[in-house]
């Protein structure tokens, strides 16, 4: 069996993007429908309001959540990416977590998603976590995130018809 993971930094940072964890604060206001001024007009969107469904205060694994997407540029909050949870062992016993992901309309097209997604799997890697994503089969532009950052795994489907795609360890 694996051994336990570590945390994530509560900010990853790219040349272009700040990923701060989401709060149990703005979870909250986010699922109340309340909105800060810095989130673009579209943000959150339902699968962010889903996603932050799961932030609670003084959880241990909260390093493990959903995080804002935040151009440096403007400060603007277009999108989040993160995970539903801390590592768990798959049926190989690889810790494993699954990551998701989305940006609001007009922040699509300008590589955005990829260099979010490719901060946070260099820190799975360098924790040794797996990471897996479930997308619908008519979402091309999420599957050509996911081809770019690596994940060359099918797994399979699950029951709504979501493709289940993995990316290796490093």
């Amino acid at each position: 069996m694996s051994e336990p993971v570590g945390d994530l930094p509560e900010t990853l940072t790219t040349a272009r993007l700040r990923l701060p964890l989401i709060s149990a604060e703005d979870a909250a206001g986010m699922l109340a429908g309340k909105r800060r001024l810095s989130w673009h007009r579209d943000y959150p969107t339902p699968r962010d309001q889903d996603a932050v469904a799961m932030v609670k205060a003084d959880d241990p694994a909260a390093s493990w959540g959903p995080r804002h997407l935040v151009r440096t540029g403007d400060g603007t909050t277009i999108g989040s990416v993160g995970f539903y949870g801390a590592p768990g062992p798959a049926d190989d016993d690889v810790l494993e977590a699954e990551v998701g992901f989305g940006l609001v309309a007009d922040a699509r097209g300008f590589g955005a998603a990829s260099e979010a997604l490719v901060v946070v799997l260099a820190e799975t890697d360098r924790l040794g976590v797996r990471v897996r994503a479930g997308v619908r089969p008519e979402n091309s532009a999420a599957l050509k995130v996911l081809a770019r950052c690596g994940f060359t795994q099918l797994r399979g489907a699950g029951e709504d018809g979501t493709l289940v795609m993995v990316r290796p360890l490093a």
